[in-house]
């Protein structure tokens, strides 16, 4: 919210007030029997779900709260045909499977969004640059032909998926792009791995909304992870994004991960305003790191697997 408030946008900032997200929302992509049981255990104390994730008595709550923000980011930005919307919501989500919690994340926010569109015929990106691979949201559309998925990811790091042959199941064959990325990679690959491997795909696809898995830890200050991203990065990054949406109003950033406040903040700060036609940041772009040779063999390996698949 600091990163937000350092871009001064006075009567052009719209706060939109989540509702909660109701059991049709969320069990188009969570199974009933796990909310029933993740409502249960928060409503009894809560405690640990896994040695990173915990519950406590008003987690139900909040997480609903958290999943039913981007719902209501999608209904303002229809209203307004117009705009960019950022879900600036904890428990964050892309690590949430159908059927468990997992890497902090209790519901899957962003797949509750992208399932509400594609339940009213949208076709939708989802664009994962968070510096650890989206498994939950890849297992939940896995096998969607609606939902095109995009993912860079440092490799190897939590949570282990993200290899560049999952390429979706057999109703949705390529519609998995994963672009796995050694340590100190620079923004300058992370650039050219979307260009060169994903982008052919998202302009077959052609999607109607563009939804970003928003996480900063790739930022070379994060401490859980060692990508070198700037906050300059993540503005080109937003920029190059947020051109792959077909119109004005139909992009929404959902913060993920991130755990260096400095960095988050600026990042946030730098992307939003890239987005809205500003400066790009603070910090220079990143260049000259490793990785290039890693985009190559992804690209290579998503081409030889697809050939199979076929």
């Amino acid at each position: 919210m600091a990163g937000i408030e350092d871009l001064h946008l006075g009567a052009e900032l719209e706060l939109v007030e989540p509702a909660l997200a109701d059991a049709a929302d969320l069990t188009r992509v969570h199974d009933i029997t796990y909310l029933e049981q993740l409502a249960a255990f928060s409503q009894a104390g809560g405690g640990d779900l896994d040695p990173d994730t915990y519950a406590t008595v008003d987690s139900w709550t909040i997480a609903r709260q958290a999943a039913g923000a981007g719902l209501a980011a999608i209904d303002a930005l229809r209203r307004a045909d117009d705009g960019v919307a950022f879900v600036a919501a904890r428990p964050p989500g892309h690590h949430a499977l159908p059927h468990r919690a997992m890497g902090f994340c209790l519901l899957n926010n962003i797949a509750v969004a992208a399932a509400a569109l594609t339940a009213v015929g949208e076709r939708v990106l989802v664009v994962d640059w968070d510096v650890h691979h989206g498994n939950g949201t890849q297992a939940i559309f896995w096998n969607d032909p609606n939902v095109l998925y995009v993912s860079t990811h440092q490799w190897p790091l939590f949570p282990g998926s993200g290899a560049a042959q999952e390429i979706g199941g057999p109703d949705a064959l390529g519609l998995t792009v994963n672009i796995p990325l050694p340590p100190g990679t620079t923004g300058d690959v992370v650039r050219r791995a979307i260009d060169e491997v994903a982008q052919p795909v998202i302009e077959e696809f052609a999607p109607t909304w563009v939804l970003v898995s928003a996480g900063f830890d790739a930022h070379r200050a994060d401490p859980l992870a060692e990508l070198a991203l700037s906050s300059g990065d993540f503005a080109q990054l937003g920029q190059s994004v947020g051109a792959l949406a077909p119109r004005a109003g139909r992009l929404v950033l959902f913060l993920e991960g991130g755990y260096d406040l400095g960095a988050v903040q600026s990042s946030v700060t730098a992307t939003l305003s890239a987005l809205l036609g500003g400066a790009d940041g603070t910090e220079a772009p990143t260049v000259g790191g490793p990785g290039s040779e890693q985009v190559r063999q992804a690209r290579d390996a998503r081409i030889e697997t697809l050939g199979r698949a076929e």
